[in-house]
């Protein structure tokens, strides 16, 4: 038996014989409090009242902020005279008031079909015209729809959106075939804020990094990957951690009331639901099935595209992004010039400019720009990858449940290389141009050899590592990176600085390190009874200063004493089992020659950006000491020291808004070219020996550092020209001509013969130089 009163913002449930009410019995009512789904509102309710009463301030009404939202500077509103509305009506269109429809005199009634129109509407200029894109033809007006309390700009199209409501539409824009698009008075536009009378609960956060919520962020229109990093970064500083979050807030208007937003011709199509969003400019949208509480930013320059089966909700799209092909996306930032496609799943993470990612899944990350990631059945968890990084096709970065609570993590340095099927164990880190061959890799790892390849050795079981590998045997690889990711770097507005160079402060500081630990490593070595006995370390009972002078004296001496020796690493993995250093003779040279080449680079390109200046005058005014901590703001550097004054003077409230931090991350870019060229000569100044090195060291310097440089463009040949001499590359061509018009030739590589220049001018330039003196 079904009950049924009229009435307002009452439901009935049916009920049946029990022996406390009979069959004759009243229904029963639900409680309209906690278990209401569907109100019942009075006649005449679609359209108005959007914002309550209590959330209007006195001298406003519910169209004050619509008002402020939709430009009206060169449009003189009136109402519909009596012969529009007759043709209006004769088209099939019905509308609650007439009156509360305002147009311009560029109207034409006869573009307008089959429609409905509640509450207040305005409607630009409507002409006999024809909006165009891409092969797509469609007459300015509005058909088959139905608008509520909604401004629509001049020659727009409007055809079959069945639920269009408080939005704002720019002028000759497409939208058609949309199922429900609308927005809430309490649309928040994905950013992490709360709207008045809302309460905290009702906050959305991004749970970088950890899984556990522990590094959770509010993310925004604007935010930047250094954003992120400095506020999942510093947890335990209480103060810095409420600015971010009041900056966040108070970077909106908390009022209720903003209209939803589509900017100038941008084209929304054959769309499921699209509610609360705000669209930039020239967006194309077509297909998606729901986009809710999103900013999509697009513009002329940078028009951001969405595509079929899309399913984007509780984020921030940067402008020139591409998201297509059934991704979906669940509380978060996406950077620009990112693509999103073939069901990717991005949760919880922010992903940075030039970043692609295909196919695979991404839960709980930052991640610096130039992120790729293209394959089917890759994970990556928790983790913090500072950019430049790939990753392989069955690698699952997502172990992190190795503990008793879903909190590990894992921090990767730049140019992260996860090859083939790699599974790493939570929580582990990474230093810059870390290359991980296929495996699965029993236990945590802490690698803080750069450039490196490691291991899991399963036949004699141990993990190895090559360090320097980059530069040994894939300086083709290494070279290029740079020159790609500039290359590929297709952002209009560059908001997030970025150094792309493989060879910069933080990786230099790595390779310090580096061989501060191979030189422990292989002094170690040396007293070790025999292969494998680490016994032999306790029971020589030398400090860490004698056993990296001993191996100083061996990695520098004839080649024989150390080759023999193996060399293990200390503290690299969480396991008994052994950890073998490969070549570290090599690698320790590699390094050096990796340290002279970043210095002599840099201090060329000092003298020439200050010609008046000769070898003294550098000298004066780069010495100083080495700086040796580095943070990587989203892709910056800056020195820690600097940092520190960041977070200070957000604290003192110096910076009271994001706005003034993003400036901050400005001026420390500028200064940053000054910093890393005093930091080069600090380790020119290391790799002499001498506070004050002289004008003939000087001069062999720069002799070594251009043998360096040809070094360099003989290693990308070599590197190259294996794949050109691999024979079974040869197999699949009948001979050495079709191979030829397939591939060229190594000559013909435009990346060799880019290096070749290089190559000629580097000389050039050090001869200029040592010509000024």
């Amino acid at each position: 038996m079904v009950g049924m009163v009229t009435g307002q913002n009452l439901l009935f449930k049916s009920i049946g014989p029990s022996p406390r009410h009979r069959m004759d019995s009243p229904p029963l009512l639900w409680d309209h409090v906690h278990m209401e789904t569907v109100k019942i509102l009075p006649a005449g309710s679609i359209g108005r009242q959007f914002v309550p009463a209590e959330f209007i301030p006195a001298d406003d009404d519910e169209f004050t902020i619509r008002n402020r939202q939709f430009s009206q500077s060169d449009r003189k509103w009136r109402r519909l005279e009596q012969h529009e509305r007759e043709i209006l009506t004769a088209n099939g269109n019905t509308a609650e008031r007439w009156d509360d429809i305002q147009v311009t005199d560029k109207f034409d009634p006869g573009q307008i079909l089959n429609s409905t129109f509640r509450g207040f509407v305005r409607i630009g200029a409507v002409q006999n015209l024809v909006l165009e894109h891409h092969d797509l033809r469609v007459p300015v007006g509005i058909t088959n729809c139905q608008i509520i309390s909604s401004d629509i700009g001049d020659h727009v199209a409007l055809h079959g959106v069945r639920y269009l409501a408080h939005y704002i539409v720019g002028d000759r824009s497409i939208i058609t075939n949309i199922d429900e698009m609308h927005t809430t008075n309490h649309a928040k536009f994905g950013n992490g804020i709360i709207k008045d009378g809302e309460d905290e609960s009702i906050r959305v956060t991004l749970d970088l990094v950890n899984e556990a919520g522990t590094r959770a962020v509010c993310a925004f229109d604007g935010m930047l990957p250094a954003d992120a990093r400095l506020w999942t970064r510093f947890r335990e500083d209480e103060a810095l951690q409420a600015a971010l979050k009041e900056f966040t807030q108070s970077r909106f208007d908390s009022r209720r009331g903003y209209y939803g937003t589509v900017g100038a011709e941008s084209v929304i199509k054959n769309c499921g639901i699209v509610k609360d969003a705000k669209i930039g400019s020239h967006a194309y949208i077509k297909g998606a099935n729901k986009l809710k509480n999103l900013t999509i930013n697009s513009s002329a320059d940078e028009p951001t595209q969405i595509g079929e089966g899309v399913e984007l909700v509780n984020g921030i799209v940067g402008s020139g992004s591409r998201i297509f092909y059934g991704s979906k996306a669940v509380r978060f930032v996406l950077g620009s010039n990112c693509a999103l496609k073939y069901g990717a799943r991005l949760i919880h993470s922010y992903m940075g400019d030039n970043s692609t990612v295909s196919c695979c899944e991404l839960l709980n990350n930052l991640i610096f720009p130039a992120h790729e990631q293209h394959h089917n059945n890759s994970f990556l968890v928790a983790s913090l990858v500072m950019g430049q990084s790939n990753i392989a096709a069955g690698a699952t970065i997502g172990s992190n449940h190795n503990s008793r609570a879903n909190d590990s993590e894992i921090q990767a340095g730049r140019g992260f290389w996860p090859g083939l099927a790699t599974s790493l164990k939570h929580s582990s880190r990474f230093a810059s141009f870390v290359l991980i061959s296929k495996g699965a890799f029993p236990a945590e790892l802490d690698i803080r050899l750069p450039f490196s390849l490691v291991s899991n050795n399963v036949s004699e079981d141990r993990l190895e590592i090559m360090p320097a590998f980059w530069w040994l045997h894939n300086m083709y690889a290494l070279a290029r990176n740079s020159w790609k990711f500039k290359a590929r770097d297709a952002r209009v507005e560059k908001k997030q600085n970025i150094e792309f160079d493989a060879l910069a402060p933080d990786t230099v500081e790595e390779i310090i390190l580096a061989r501060e630990l191979l030189e422990i490593w292989t002094g170690t070595a040396a007293e070790v009874t025999a292969p494998g006995d680490t016994a032999g370390i306790s029971r020589a009972g030398r400090s860490s200063r004698e056993y990296a002078s001993i191996g100083r004296r061996l990695l520098t001496g004839l080649p024989g004493e150390v080759d023999r020796l193996i060399v293990f690493g200390q503290d690299v993995e969480k396991t008994n089992r052994d950890v073998v250093i490969l070549k570290p003779r090599h690698a320790y040279e590699a390094y050096g020659q990796m340290l002279h080449h970043y210095a002599a680079e840099n201090l060329l390109s000092y003298l020439e950006e200050h010609p008046d200046h000769d070898y003294a005058e550098m000298c004066e005014l780069l010495r100083g000491s080495r700086v040796t901590e580095w943070m990587n703001l989203g892709g910056q550097l800056v020195p820690d020291e600097e940092i520190d004054t960041l977070r200070a003077d957000i604290r003192s409230g110096e910076l009271s808004s994001w706005d003034a931090v993003h400036e901050r991350y400005d001026q420390l870019w500028e200064r940053y070219l000054m910093h890393k060229q005093r930091h080069a000569f600090a380790v020119y100044v290391q790799l002499l020996g001498s506070d004050e090195p002289d004008l003939p060291q000087w001069s062999v310097f720069l002799d070594q550092a251009v043998a360096i440089q040809e070094l360099v463009r003989d290693r990308v040949y070599e590197s190259r020209a294996k794949d050109y001499a691999n024979p079974f590359r040869r197999a699949t061509y009948r001979n050495d001509q079709e191979m030829t018009a397939a591939l060229g030739t190594i000559d013909d590589n435009s990346f060799v013969q880019q290096v070749r220049g290089e190559t000629e001018e580097f000389a050039r330039r050090v001869d200029r130089i040592r010509a000024r003196r």
